[in-house]
């Protein structure tokens, strides 16, 4: 094995580490714009309100039944929306 053989064989190492390297900052690239902008799908970058929209709705069918009365409503409306913001 002369040295020109051993020369090559280091060079074909050489090209395959830069197409990875290349291949893997792209890739790292592709990721963090997608966490920083969402995946494109729709999705919103925000979840929608879970627990506090909830409750504002179970509130809301509580009043409509007459299980509590404006004045009830109206101070447990403004604590849930206060406790989000």
């Amino acid at each position: 094995m002369g040295w020109h053989e051993m020369s090559s064989w280091g060079m074909g190492w050489g090209w395959l580490f830069l197409v990875l390297l290349v291949v893997g900052i792209v890739v790292l690239a592709v990721v963090l714009i997608r966490l920083l902008f969402g995946d494109g799908r729709g999705e919103q970058r925000n979840p929608p309100a879970g627990r506090g929209g909830r409750a504002l709705e179970v509130l809301d069918e509580r009043y409509a039944r007459g299980a509590i009365d404006a004045t009830e409503y109206d101070e447990r409306r403004r604590r849930l929306e206060g406790s989000e913001g």
